[in-house]
């Protein structure tokens, strides 16, 4: 009897064991398919095309100008070009048993536990990589039950149908580790101005110890010391684990690590930011911030650095003329390339003058782009006005009087001088345009070139005269009308070919994120003067013996060894200062001044401007 109630109880309790069990299956699978059905499929994060930024590159294809992000930074890059300190370093402080658990690691919870407490403050977590990567990537930040259970469902998920190497790929691709950089590529760009496979044992061993608290451990706030020693202690755990020798671990915490400011991923500043506002009115901003385009610029980087430090050190050296900033361009005449481009002597000099107002009553501004900017070009503006008279059959020898001249009325004057204040008498056109005598030029836009067909030849040859011809007057040839450094460079780049015009070109081509070309610019080259008249130019600008009697045998104008054209400009008072010359390749504008408009001291074109050109110059020979 006694057996036979012992059976059955025995009986009863495995029934009852087996109900438990299999409703605790069916419960569990209920769950797991209740949380799982309105998850986002994990499959679906390989195949899903990242937001990714545009990049601006210079000539060759491999500088960086610039990066068109939107909120987050984000670089892709593959697992094999991460070095193994730093995947050593993350899977030590995030998940050691990383390749060992099936997504959820229990003991990793209690191993973390007990570092943090013997740390004195949280440096080890105790979630996984895969479900780091999988809260980052798929579910909202708040801390609930539910989420919860969602986050370890598509972990295991995830576990299922991904391999180890393919997640922790997609783990350095997704996680934040501030200042908007999401990714180790992007990581490393931001903090050490390096890619990720650059990165030092200690560079490596500081980014992973930003990961639990980006913000808080920034390296510009209030708290780098206590990055270092988290840092510090990160390379104790890898050398303990022998994941590092005992000379690196000292080597590693010893590093001066620099951290990088974000502003130096901007070069060629005025440059880059013509072509984002070129991009962004054909594609967007937003656009731009996702899609990943690769924009190749025609810049020369390597010449714009240079032309950067000319132009630095030698506005340094004006300051007694009250000369405070210059822009110059250097570019292809043949092609319309843009090689270098400065608008300004510095665009990050900060802070500016107490009291001034950009564009108002500063000296300086720096991120006007002067190249752009309108201003008044003296002198330099002769050639096209000399143009037209050969193009009306007057010659370069052709007389004109240098005297005493009222070109106005009694009541109403107008009667130029001559920068030395001399007059020569009969001159040739090649004496007056090299030796930039003002009253017989004026005499060749009023009698032999005329006004209205001066205007036009200068449009034709791309410079903008908005006005009408009226409004300019004869003071047109001495540079009386407001006009941009860029469109006399490329003018004078007529003169250059021979009389073909480019327009500007700044981007050569753009890729999209599979290397697909969707634009390529080439040269758009029009004839707007004749051969023989851009040659009679080309050989007064660079006849020196024709210009030294104003300018001197040995002016900063004179190449002896080569073939340069180049034309001078001021204005009155000083407020303006160019120097324009080419040669059959090139061509190098620069101006010279004040953002304000304010005048310079004794300041003309071949005192400040000139030297500054010919430093160029010489560089592009």
């Amino acid at each position: 009897m006694k057996k036979r109630n012992f059976k059955k109880i025995l009986i009863n309790i495995l029934y009852i064991t087996a109900i438990i069990f299999l409703s605790g299956v069916f419960v569990t699978l209920f769950l797991f398919i209740y949380f799982a059905s309105d998850l986002p499929r994990p499959e679906r994060y390989a195949d899903h095309p990242k937001a990714q930024p545009t990049k601006i590159y210079d000539r060759t294809g491999e500088n960086v100008l610039y990066t068109i992000y939107g909120e987050e930074k984000r670089e892709l890059t593959n697992l094999e070009n991460v070095p193994d300190h730093f995947v050593n370093a993350l899977l030590t402080a995030e998940d050691s048993n990383f390749y060992d658990h099936f997504g959820v690691d229990f003991r990793g919870v209690g191993r973390s536990l007990i570092t943090n407490i013997r740390a004195g403050e949280t440096v080890a977590g105790g979630s996984t990589i895969s479900q780091q990567f999988v809260r980052s990537a798929f579910l909202t930040p708040e801390r609930e039950v539910i989420r919860k259970v969602r986050e370890i469902v598509l972990t295991l998920e995830l576990e299922r149908r991904y391999s180890k190497d393919e997640i922790l790929e997609f783990y350095l691709n997704q996680i934040p580790f501030g200042s908007n950089a999401y990714g180790i590529e992007s990581a490393a760009q931001t903090y050490f101005n390096k890619t990720a496979g650059e990165l030092t044992l200690a560079e490596s061993a500081t980014l992973v110890s930003l990961i639990p608290a980006p913000s808080h451990l920034s390296p510009y706030g209030d708290n780098l010391e206590q990055l270092m020693r988290r840092k510090d202690h990160l390379l104790s755990r890898m050398h303990s684990a022998d994941l590092i020798t005992e000379e690196e671990f000292e080597e590693a915490k010893e590093e001066d690590l620099v951290f990088h400011r974000s502003r130096d991923y901007l070069r060629a500043p005025h440059f880059v930011m013509e072509v984002k506002s070129i991009l962004e009115s054909k594609y967007g901003e937003e656009f731009l911030k996702e899609e990943g385009f690769e924009v190749h610029t025609t810049i020369d980087l390597e010449l714009q650095k240079e032309v950067e430090r000319i132009v630095k050190e030698r506005i340094s050296q004006l300051q007694h003329h009250n000369a405070h900033n210059a822009g110059v361009i250097v570019l292809d005449p043949h092609t319309g390339e843009i090689l270098a481009m400065v608008g300004s002597v510095d665009y990050f000099k900060d802070p500016l003058p107490k009291g001034c107002t950009p564009g108002v009553n500063c000296k300086f501004s720096p991120y006007t782009n002067v190249v752009k900017s309108e201003r008044q070009p003296g002198s330099a503006f002769k050639p096209f006005v000399y143009a037209k008279a050969f193009k009306n059959g007057y010659g370069s020898n052709t007389i004109v009087v240098d005297e005493r001249t009222n070109f106005g009325t009694e009541s109403n004057p107008y009667i130029p001088r001559n920068y030395d204040g001399q007059f020569r008498g009969e001159v040739t056109l090649r004496e007056a345009l090299a030796q930039s005598l003002n009253v017989p030029s004026v005499k060749v836009l009023s009698d032999l070139a005329g006004l209205n067909d001066s205007v036009e030849m200068a449009r034709e040859l791309g410079i903008e005269l908005p006005r009408p011809a009226s409004f300019y007057g004869l003071p047109l040839v001495l540079g009386g009308g407001d006009v941009r450094l860029l469109e006399v460079s490329y003018a004078y780049g007529v003169f250059a070919t021979e009389g073909y015009k480019n327009s500007p070109i700044y981007i050569s081509k753009i890729t999209d994120r599979e290397g697909n070309i969707l634009e390529k610019n080439e040269s758009n080259q029009k004839r707007v003067l004749q051969p023989s008249i851009a040659r009679e130019i080309t050989d007064i600008l660079s006849d020196n013996n024709a210009r030294t009697p104003v300018f001197g045998e040995n002016s900063p104008l004179h190449f002896p060894n080569h073939e340069v054209s180049v034309k001078t400009g001021s204005t009155q008072n000083f407020r303006d200062a160019w120097t324009v010359g080419y040669t059959s390749s090139r061509v190098v504008g620069v101006w010279v001044g004040n953002n304000d408009n304010s005048p310079m001291y004794n300041a003309s074109g071949v005192s400040v401007a000139a030297p500054l050109w010919r430093d160029i110059m010489k560089e592009v020979l």
